[in-house]
């Protein structure tokens, strides 16, 4: 028989930090920041308008760990401000990439609501949530780069998806690796067992 302790589990990481309106506002804008950063980490590659970058690892980690309010607000914030002249959108992603950027707004709210629920406690779990935010950008990105450039459906999944999988897999297994790990860590450092 389970004790019930007057104590509540962690929904996900960061509500563990103290102080709610100046937490929750500090990560909504580091969450931007994040993602504007690992946006400059971009490379481009051939047969393509849509550039390699972070921006999907940082956004998808981000709304694990912020679940989906404050992850989805980082993302909106994030989208308007690169839209008002911050310079932090990919260097070589132009208007193609928009559809990408408006689709993480989407897939931080569903990726965090799923961490939310425990989609972020085992590797396993982890993959299927992780794996959910991708597509979900994807869903986006793909007619957004369709209408922005012209392209049919296969030339945009050819140009949009495919250059990417290998990538975004590679993506998908460390995370996997990282938030059930960040959760191991915090249940020691509280002391809570397994």
């Amino acid at each position: 028989m389970a004790v019930l302790s007057g104590v509540q589990r962690p929904a996900v990481l960061t509500d563990l930090l103290p102080g709610a309106r100046v937490r929750d506002g500090a990560l909504v804008v580091g969450a931007a920041l994040l993602t504007g950063v690992a946006a400059q980490v971009s490379f481009p590659l051939p047969g393509t308008p849509v550039p390699a970058t972070l921006q999907t690892f940082a956004v998808l980690l981000s709304a694990a760990a912020l679940g989906p309010v404050r992850a989805a607000l980082g993302m909106a914030l994030y989208l308007v401000l690169g839209q008002v002249g911050v310079p932090w959108f990919a260097p070589d992603g132009g208007n193609a990439t928009l559809g990408y950027v408006a689709g993480f707004v989407l897939a931080a709210a569903v990726t965090g609501a799923l961490a939310r629920r425990g989609g972020d406690r085992t590797p396993v779990r982890t993959v299927g949530t992780i794996t959910a935010g991708t597509l979900l950008i994807y869903m986006v990105g793909v007619p957004w780069l369709m209408v922005a450039t012209g392209m049919d459906l296969p030339k945009a999944l050819a140009a949009g998806v495919v250059p990417f999988l290998l990538g975004d897999a590679l993506k998908v297994v460390a995370a996997a690796g990282l938030l059930p790990g960040a959760w191991k860590l915090v249940g020691k450092v509280r002391g809570e067992r397994d």
